[in-house]
């Protein structure tokens, strides 16, 4: 275990070159996306016919660690307001902003290149903060207590993090976890750490598991023979594709002790 590598510790290009290929760059559903949404009662969301087509709009959303978007287009699709999306990586923000404009989104849907570690907002900007899959990069009690700042009073947040449905588990999947994100912890916990953070929780979901197998780890199937071929011989590429196999197989062994849980909660 110690010699696995996570995600981490591979190239930017190859993490990139890879993830792009998919839709979704972890675990999720546009019907989980829509669900989440539903919880959130001052965004209205509007027919088709009544969606505003001027730049005069109300809501302002941002959508941190965005990928290349695919739940973002989504909530451009099913709110009223304008939303950021924020990646670290420029080349997810470029596929990003294509697919803005090519579901004619482009007016109110923007992609910017930016880290987790210095957001460039204000204070009391946003009315919704959006984050699937991607606050673990700084934590989820330290997400959420930086990015209450961003949100205007009674401003909503929606994340989601992988956590334990168990108080206990096998050593293997615990030392799995441990190595790759020790930062997961029990559902109980994170609604804890939500209220402590100045949110009171509206609505806790589990994901369910075709949004790991069908959304994510059987999409990836192709990819694996695609890339070691492309790049036959390369360690890397031969250590970054087995570390993804490796996710898979855990997660079918290991599903009933684990998943993606989304919280959501307004901002008190």
């Amino acid at each position: 275990m110690e010699n696995e590598k996570t995600i981490h510790d591979f190239e930017s290009e190859l993490i990139c070159e890879y993830f792009s290929k998919l839709d979704r760059q972890g675990p999720g559903s546009p019907e989980m996306t829509l669900k989440a949404l539903s919880f959130i009662d001052s965004l209205a969301r509007p027919s088709a016919a009544a969606r505003p087509s001027t730049t005069e709009h109300t809501y302002k959303i941002a959508d941190i660690g965005c990928g290349t978007g695919g739940q973002t287009m989504l909530l451009g699709q099913n709110t009223a307001g304008t939303i950021t999306g924020i990646d670290i990586f420029q080349d997810f923000i470029d596929i990003f902003n294509d697919n803005a404009k090519n579901l004619k989104l482009q007016d109110r849907v923007k992609g910017i290149a930016g880290s987790m570690d210095a957001l460039p907002f204000q204070n009391g900007e946003f009315d919704l903060i959006w984050c699937e899959g991607a606050i673990y990069n700084i934590g989820f009690e330290r997400g959420l207590n930086e990015w209450r700042n961003y949100l205007k009073k009674d401003g909503f947040i929606a994340v989601t993090e992988a956590s334990w449905f168990t108080n206990e588990r096998p050593s293997e999947i615990e030392d799995y976890w441990m190595h790759h994100y020790s930062g997961i912890t029990t559902i109980a916990n994170n609604v804890a750490a939500m209220q402590k953070s100045g949110f009171i929780p509206v609505s806790v979901f589990t994901l369910p598991e075709n949004c790991w197998i069908d959304n994510y780890f059987v999409l990836q199937i192709p990819l694996y023979d695609f890339f070691l071929k492309k790049y036959g011989g390369n360690k890397t590429v031969e250590e970054f594709v087995a570390g993804n196999r490796r996710e898979e197989q855990m997660y079918h062994e290991y599903k009933k002790y684990y998943g993606y849980v989304f919280y959501i909660g307004k901002k008190i």
